[in-house]
């Protein structure tokens, strides 16, 4: 739910400073803004909730403190890359296959009951994917529509 709400909030005042600056509404920009926003505080999860998300791999990854660790690394870059013209499709295509990738471990870690902030077992379970894989579907249109179509 944070991810969405920062998405969110970060549009609404990205449309804001883009109207201000050029006097015309730049949605596509201000989308890549907000995506990048996010991408930057979801990478942050990686670091400061590690356990919880080594916890939500499936067991057969190996070196999963390192995948987390290289995962977040790769979400600011892509965040970033989302914000410079030469590199905003080659980005946003990355980051849709790399949102569809993540999502097994998102399952994987609902069916597990997995918190990955408390990194215990204590989560919502499989009720987390009936919000958790729609918002996965969104943010890959997000990136869609906001890096490739325009």
């Amino acid at each position: 739910m944070k991810p969405l709400f920062i998405l969110l909030v970060s549009f609404i005042v990205s449309i804001i400073f883009t109207k201000t600056g050029s006097h015309n509404y730049n949605l596509p920009l201000a989308g890549r803004i907000a995506m990048c926003i996010m991408m930057v505080f979801t990478a942050v999860g990686h670091f400061i909730y590690a356990k919880g998300m080594i916890m939500m791999l499936p067991d057969f990854f190996p070196l999963k403190r390192e995948l987390v660790f290289i995962t977040g690394i790769l979400e600011i870059l892509m965040g970033i890359g989302l914000l410079i013209p030469n590199t905003k499709m080659y980005c946003g295509w990355i980051l849709i296959v790399f949102l569809l990738l993540v999502l097994p471990a998102n399952i994987n870690g609902a069916l597990k009951n997995i918190d990955f902030q408390n990194g215990s077992t204590n989560g919502p379970g499989i009720s987390y994917l009936w919000f958790r894989i729609p918002l996965q579907l969104f943010f890959i249109a997000w990136t869609f529509f906001s890096c490739i179509k325009y």
